[in-house]
């Protein structure tokens, strides 16, 4: 009997030890850090280097004969400018990606008929692969302004349904 209740004792206590041992795990997870070391004028804020601009719900009518989407406004911040008395100090950026044949728009996955146009601030179209205008740095923080669209393909009929694009840019500094 005294066997018993020490066999009872021990398999008990190792339940609670087991409950105990499981109850001490409370949650968990993990936080990445990322970034990249850079040689240039600038800093990008990190809300800049990866970011979704909305474009909305666009009518198929809207896109016809080429037609385009109110242009929705996106920028790049720039941190922590250092001026050098040697240089210009401006920058311009290239947006890259595919385009559609015959076309100066961002292609877009998911339907067809149409393609994004990325613009300056003023609405101007920037050319996919090539430099934007040249803007002047101050020191310190800067914005960079710019619109993108969404347009209707030449000859071709825009198809409802989601969409998706993506650029990439480059800085260029002088």
């Amino acid at each position: 009997m005294k066997v018993n209740k020490i066999a009872s004792i021990i398999a008990l206590s190792m339940g609670l030890f087991t409950m105990g041992a499981q109850a001490a795990d409370e949650g968990k997870g993990e936080v990445k850090f990322i970034g990249s070391i850079i040689d240039a004028a600038c800093s990008i804020n990190p809300d800049s280097s990866e970011q979704e601009v909305d474009l909305g719900q666009i009518t198929v009518n809207q896109l016809a004969s080429e037609g385009r989407s109110k242009a929705q406004a996106f920028n790049i911040k720039l941190e922590n400018c250092t001026l050098d008395e040697d240089k210009a100090n401006t920058v311009s950026i290239t947006f890259n990606g595919e385009s559609p044949t015959g076309s100066k728009l961002l292609g877009i996955i998911g339907t067809t008929g149409a393609g994004v146009g990325i613009g300056a601030a003023t609405g101007a179209q920037i050319e996919l692969g090539k430099k934007t205008f040249v803007q002047n740095l101050t020191e310190g923080d800067n914005t960079l302004l710019f619109s993108a669209w969404l347009q209707g393909l030449a000859g071709a009929v825009a198809v409802p349904g989601e969409f998706y694009a993506s650029t990439n840019f480059t800085m260029q500094y002088d």
